[in-house]
């Protein structure tokens, strides 16, 4: 693969690197989704950490053939899931979201997007897991059974949910903008009180920054629930 720059300016010094000027000419450059582009702005460390997360769904859902993503906003990480998993259905409530990410595909990450609220109703088909990060503490505590019943039915008996949200200790050092939004944190133990509603099996990690471990809950900014043996199967 080579290109015939005009000018010496387009020839990279070390050959190895040319190619990126061929992708870029080929293909055009990629772009950040509507969302992780105000991170990237505002908070250039959130990119990181929101790519971390959907890195541990990847391998923790490595080798699922059929995959759900709940509240997939912009759907910018989503791509680490597809590089582990056979197929990922995304799904948002908002439709500029989904517009967006639409406007982004490419061919070589072929992704299935859908505007749809949980709320309503489950998302038509059966899949082999699904996950939802940065949503639970947006839906009204009302409504979290609700929203779990609904996630829980497009699973397969033997099907695996991933949660993800900040953890309830967090909200003392959020922005304004998160905290606007944010309804429904939970402490760990409220977490995985809440999951073991829905589940036999509940599997409860902290997270700091980018790094996932199995530390004292209180002290987690963020907090990830993996669940399965659904008890409603």
């Amino acid at each position: 693969m080579t290109t015939n720059p005009t000018s010496p300016e387009e020839r990279t010094r070390e050959p190895q690197y040319q190619r990126h000027l061929v992708l870029r000419d080929q293909i055009g450059l990629a772009r950040f989704g509507v969302m992780i582009n105000e991170a990237w702005h505002q908070d250039p460390r959130r990119v990181l950490f929101v790519l971390a997360r959907h890195k541990f769904v990847a391998r923790m859902l490595a080798g699922k053939a059929n995959v759900l993503e709940i509240g997939c906003a912009d759907a910018f990480g989503t791509r680490l899931v597809q590089q582990e998993v056979g197929a990922v259905t995304a799904v948002d409530f908002d439709p500029v979201f989904i517009a967006d990410a639409e406007a982004r595909a490419d061919a070589h990450w072929p992704l299935t997007l859908r505007v749809h609220d949980l709320l309503q109703g489950p998302v038509p088909g059966t899949f082999d897991a699904a996950y939802a990060l940065d949503v639970l503490e947006h839906i009204n505590p009302a409504d979290e059974d609700k929203f779990l019943t609904h996630a829980i039915a497009a699973l397969s008996q033997q099907g695996v949910l991933i949660l993800g949200m900040p953890s309830l200790e967090s909200q003392a050092y959020a922005s304004p903008q998160s905290r606007e939004g944010h309804v429904n944190c939970k402490s760990g133990p409220q977490f995985r009180a809440l999951m073991q509603r829905h589940f036999h099996n509940v599997f409860l990690f902290s997270m700091n920054d980018e790094v996932v471990h199995t530390g004292f809950q209180a002290m987690a900014h963020y907090l990830i629930a993996v669940c399965c043996g659904k008890r409603n199967a």
